[in-house]
């Protein structure tokens, strides 16, 4: 049987003009266009790229990483992907139970 291929979101260009820090996925999406490339990854996202490295190193188990184009954090285990929107959220993927 063969597998299914993922399906990709087209990629528009947002219009006009990026603010030089806000953290709107438009203009973070223009900022990223205009940066090197370090790594395969666009400078503008690094901290989001080490943040998931790091986890991932935490979490030999899973996949971990931070998705450019969705600007999310992404997880993937047996039982299939899920986003991420934020931080706090991917942590409480990662460890759904936590003991306090």
């Amino acid at each position: 049987m063969p597998i299914p291929r993922l399906q990709r979101r087209p990629f528009h260009h947002p219009p006009g003009p990026a603010c030089d820090s806000c953290t709107h996925h438009t203009c973070r999406t223009l900022r990223a266009l205009k940066l090197p490339i370090i790594g395969g990854h666009r400078t503008e996202f690094e901290k989001e790229h080490r943040q998931a490295a790091a986890l991932q190193a935490l979490n030999p188990h899973l996949l971990v990483w931070w998705g450019e184009h969705s600007q999310s954090y992404w997880v993937a285990t047996s039982e299939g992907l899920t986003e991420a929107t934020n931080p706090g959220h991917l942590l409480s993927l990662l460890d759904p139970c936590p003991t306090h």
